[in-house]
């Protein structure tokens, strides 16, 4: 399936979750085992050949695509979750949000040195979670390979913030 034909399957929500902004709900491509399918497919066809060790995911939407893609690429998959969830030792990272900051947290343990990892979100905005995830997947000594998104907000301009990371998106906005 192309990627215009996922498109197809994502709803746009205006004034969600403020008056201003569009959300691109992903549920009617969950829902459609077909689409969903196809766009696991395209991440693992995309990532199959690179060597990947784990996938990381940022909770929780970047979760049911990332546990995916890692059971069918055979590699680990490491949750990165908002500060005060994880129940062992942790790296933190505090980023920027359009208000405010917030932290992210990854268990110091969760990448062995030099090991190759990707990151798998839902959506890439403004690339400021993106670009804090792959801070500390290089703080605990991982090689970014590559950041994977389903849906890119090309109009945010995200790819100025993760200009030094590959970054591979199934459709763009």
């Amino acid at each position: 399936m192309k990627s215009e034909e996922i498109k197809k399957y994502i709803r746009d929500i205006p004034n969600f979750p403020k008056k201003g902004i569009i959300f691109r709900d992903i549920t009617p491509l969950l829902k459609n085992p077909d689409v969903f399918r196809s766009v696991i497919d395209i991440f693992v066809e995309q990532y199959k050949n690179k060597n990947i060790q784990k996938v990381l995911s940022i909770e929780s939407r970047g979760f049911i695509f990332g546990s995916v893609v890692a059971y069918k690429l055979g590699c680990g998959f490491i949750p990165i979750r908002k500060k005060g969830k994880l129940p062992y030792k942790t790296i933190s990272i505090e980023y920027q949000l359009e208000y405010g900051t917030d932290i992210l947290e990854i268990h110091q343990d969760a990448i062995e040195p030099l090991e190759n990892v990707i990151i798998i979100d839902d959506v890439l905005a403004t690339g400021g979670t993106a670009y804090a995830v792959a801070k500390l997947a290089e703080e605990c000594r991982g090689k970014v390979v590559s950041l994977g998104f389903v849906v890119e907000l090309t109009y945010l301009n995200p790819r100025d913030k993760l200009r030094d990371y590959e970054v591979f998106s199934i459709v763009k906005y």
